[in-house]
């Protein structure tokens, strides 16, 4: 049988377009809204739109999306702006948003047609008033999706609209019209040589106001209106005249086209009704492909459902998964909601293919096809199996491999150890990729400088890892040699890219790396091991694992029900701050500042509270004074209230003698590196502000900043700064997210961390609520509790807890390393 490929691209054929191209050479005019592509515009507002509106045609659907969104959230949007979209869309849809200057906001779908789901928009959209600048639905699949809704949306909020539809030119409405032809806002198409409307490539804009397409069209000539002087933001996004030649020839007998493949659609969707479709809308849709669902049992053997169809001579894709929401740089830098039903359908979503040359013969074969494996591996899975297998046991399990999972990594290479550390390890994250966590995530710099990120790829053992250093990803870093800290979005990168390579020499010697797992619990068996139950999150599966050892690098947060606990100056603080509270975390997230600048907005002179002597605390305060676009803060906008005193770190006592600084004592100078307040003290940027606020060496404190030291249950000033406060910020540090561990019996251990005491001991080995280390379980990273000691130095008057990528990635790392080798060794023997 002749093979049905998933795509089978159709253009114009350039080599039959002579005399075309031949009257683009006569003309001398290759691009600048030329004749062609003026003709183009006018054809295909007539054959495709019923003559209603106007079209503009662009170089590619990506830069329409591009200067489309950025019209209609505003030619000058306030910063941390978002553009709200669905997570089952393809990735120029945010690529798109973020290069306009806003902030992907992603949400989910509809269960049954798998557009934006209605109530997550509308959701949104009353929860963040005038931050979400522009909504962009998807047109799924070229499915006619309701536009007289988003322009009622557009009207009630106030928000601008722009549609992706990508896969919809030559979809029709329910009245038999072109998609999108009467729509008062912006609606894009891709004529990319493997869309339906299939050019070498291109997009069209298209919109019922003319007006609108008008001041497109300027944008898309670099905001050029009128003379060569630039009145609105531009970019070059034309379409050349040699493109425009071959979009005009598709028009012609693209009519048959789109019935052709609708024939071949509704033949599949006869052959498919014991299968999950796609609800649609509309006369008929441009289909580009077949979108089915997999029944849910199959979704984790959807690789080999793909692999039989390819056996069979039948192509198929997986569009979208991963869905945004689940991709690595939209983690990052967008605001990802949960996305359960997104999660579902991009688990079992496959691509049936549909082309030009198909018939309805060729949609019953490919459904059978399908049936037939679908069947195959059913029964296969029903074959109960005669021998069960007792699982491997592993060495080590990590679970969590963020920047603390992976210090451990890079602590081993240190000494030579991975290979052998990585002898049947096993490493759980939830993100799609290990090493970045949500670092990179923050808008701020870091209180470690750009050499102490790249001591973990100089010189490594690894030569795959120690190129990183001189990568772009390195290069970044290094660029903030000089700063006070590198800009965390810039650490992302490294991190991920230096995880990546840890996780492949992880593989290289025997280890497993799982992705886009989480560990849902632990449980202590009568052998002596950890039976650790692990959940798949792209189908929901779960498979339990034996190990030795556990560690759990999972991070902290903040949890809200620590709030209101909190007291400050005797008073509950959810009573004194109200609604006015935010935690310091979705402060210093990106987006959090722009969130702060709606809130306070309308305040001519805002007040604002921040609680604690944290770093983070400091670093909320920097980013309040230097956020842009800037607050309208007067003397004394700011108060900071802590109840210890302000330390600023110095290398050396001569170097805080020379400053005039000489509030500290014997107990206050680490015994092993001579620094001053090498715990205790604030770094960098934290460390800056510090130092003017107490007026070291000279320093002019700055006049927009009180300091508030809180003297005890009575300070009645203290209650009335968070009473009279617009804004508090709550700093009161980080709490371990932890993992439920469970004893022989089935019951929970109680974890000190419970209570709120330090998760680790000296020997960073988790604690239980009696103070006794539980067997086997170890701790590393943000909120474990762990303080340095011994060989690894700080001052005896130090109380709190250390964090840190330097100590996590050497001394603290390699205590973990250390034991987990040894307990092996004691295994083997």
């Amino acid at each position: 049988m002749n093979p049905l490929p998933l795509i089978a691209p159709n253009p114009p054929r350039a080599s039959l377009l002579g005399a075309a191209f031949a009257r683009v050479e006569a003309s001398g005019i290759y691009s600048n809204h030329g004749p062609e592509a003026r003709a183009f515009e006018a054809e295909a507002t007539t054959h495709l739109f019923a003559g209603r509106g106007a079209s503009l045609a662009v170089a590619n659907a990506t830069l329409g999306l591009m200067i489309a969104i950025r019209e209609a959230a505003g030619l000058r949007h306030r910063a941390g702006a978002q553009a709200l979209m669905p997570a089952l869309t393809f990735a120029a849809t945010a690529q798109a948003a973020e290069w306009a200057g806003l902030q992907p906001l992603i949400v989910d779908v509809d269960p049954d047609d798998w557009a934006m789901a209605a109530a997550e928009e509308e959701r949104m959209l009353r929860e963040r008033p005038g931050r979400i600048a522009v909504i962009v639905p998807y047109a799924t699949f070229g499915n006619a999706i309701d536009l007289h809704r988003y322009a009622w949306l557009r009207q009630r909020y106030g928000v601008g609209v722009v549609i992706d539809a990508a896969a919809s030119l030559g979809t029709l409405d329910d009245c038999g019209v072109g998609f999108g032809a009467d729509a008062p806002f912006a609606v894009v198409y891709s004529m990319h040589a493997t869309k339906t409307f299939a050019v070498a490539e291109g997009g069209l804009i298209h919109s019922g106001d003319a007006d609108l397409i008008e001041r497109l069209r300027a944008m898309t000539n670099f905001g050029f209106t009128g003379a060569r002087s630039a009145t609105l933001p531009g970019i070059n996004a034309k379409l050349p005249e040699v493109l425009a030649v071959m979009a005009r020839e598709k028009l012609s007998g693209f009519d048959a086209v789109c019935d052709n493949r609708a024939v071949v659609e509704q033949a599949y969707r006869d052959a498919l009704q014991g299968s999950a479709l796609q609800s649609v809308a509309g006369r008929r849709r441009a289909m580009q492909f077949m979108p089915v669902l997999l029944p849910e049992s199959l979704a984790p053997q959807r690789d080999a459902v793909v692999g039989a169809l390819a056996a069979d001579g039948i192509g198929c894709g997986t569009y979208f998964s991963p869905h945004l929401g689940q991709q690595p740089w939209l983690r990052e830098v967008g605001d990802c909601q949960p996305t359960p039903s997104a999660d579902a359908i991009a688990a079992r979503m496959l691509s049936l293919p549909i082309t030009d040359a198909m018939t309805s013969a060729d949609a019953r074969r490919a459904a059978a096809a399908l049936d037939s494996v679908c069947a195959a591996l059913t029964d296969i899975a029903r074959i109960p199996a005669r021998v069960q297998a007792t699982p491997a046991v592993a060495p080590l399990m990590i679970v969590g491999g963020g920047p603390a999972g992976t210090a451990l990594l890079t602590a081993a290479t240190k000494r030579g150890l991975l290979p052998e550390f990585a002898r049947g390890l096993i490493v759980v994250e939830r993100d799609p990729h290990v090493g970045g966590g949500r670092l990179g995530r923050y808008a701020i710099t870091s209180d470690s400088t750009a050499q102490t990120f790249l001591s973990a790829v100089k010189d490594n053992a690894h030569p795959s890892i120690a190129a990183l250093h001189d990568a772009p990803e390195g290069r970044a870093v290094a660029a903030h040699a000089d700063a006070l800290g590198v800009p965390l979005v810039e650490v992302g990168p490294l991190l991920r890219a230096t995880g990546e390579r840890l996780a492949d020499v992880v593989r290289d010697h025997g280890g497993t790396v799982l992705t886009g797992h989480e560990a849902l619990g632990a449980e202590r068996t009568t052998d002596g091991l950890w039976r650790v139950t692990l959940r798949r999150l792209r189908d929901g599966a779960t498979v339990q694992r034996l190990t030795r050892a556990l560690v759990i690098a999972t991070g902290g947060h903040q949890p809200l029900d620590r709030l209101t606990a909190q007291r400050i100056a005797g008073a509950p603080l959810v009573e004194l701050a109200g609604e006015r509270l935010m935690q310091s975390d979705a402060v210093l997230t990106l987006g959090g500042f722009a969130q702060i600048a709606d809130i306070l907005s309308r305040k001519r002179a805002p007040k604002i509270a921040v609680i604690g002597g944290s770093t983070s605390a400091l670093t909320s305060v920097a980013l309040l004074l230097k956020g842009q676009p800037a607050l309208p803060l007067g003397a004394g906008a700011i108060t900071l209230l802590h109840r210890r005193p302000l330390r600023p770190f110095y290398h050396s006592v001569e170097a805080a003698q020379a400053e005039g600084f000489t509030d500290f004592s014997p107990d206050d100078i680490c015994p092993v590196s001579g620094f001053v307040y090498r715990l205790a003290g604030f770094r960098l940027e934290a460390r800056d502000l510090v130092l003017r606020m107490l007026g070291i060496d000279g320093r002019a404190p700055d006049p927009r900043v009180a300091l508030h030291r809180i003297t005890g249950d009575e300070d009645a000033e203290a209650r009335a700064i968070v009473r009279d406060a617009d804004l508090v910020v709550a700093a009161l540090g980080y709490r371990p997210i932890g993992l439920p561990l469970s004893g022989i019996d089935g019951r929970p251990l109680a974890l000190a961390a419970d209570e709120g005491a330090p998760m680790v001991d000296r020997h960073c080995r988790v604690v239980g609520a009696d103070g006794q280390p539980v067997p086997d379980a170890y701790g590393i990273g943000l909120a474990a509790g762990f303080v340095p000691w011994g060989a690894l130095g700080g001052e005896a008057s130090f109380v709190g807890q250390a964090n840190g990528l330097w100590l996590w990635q050497n001394d603290v790392g390699l205590m973990i390393v250390d034991q987990v080798l040894a307990q092996a060794a004691r295994a083997a023997a």
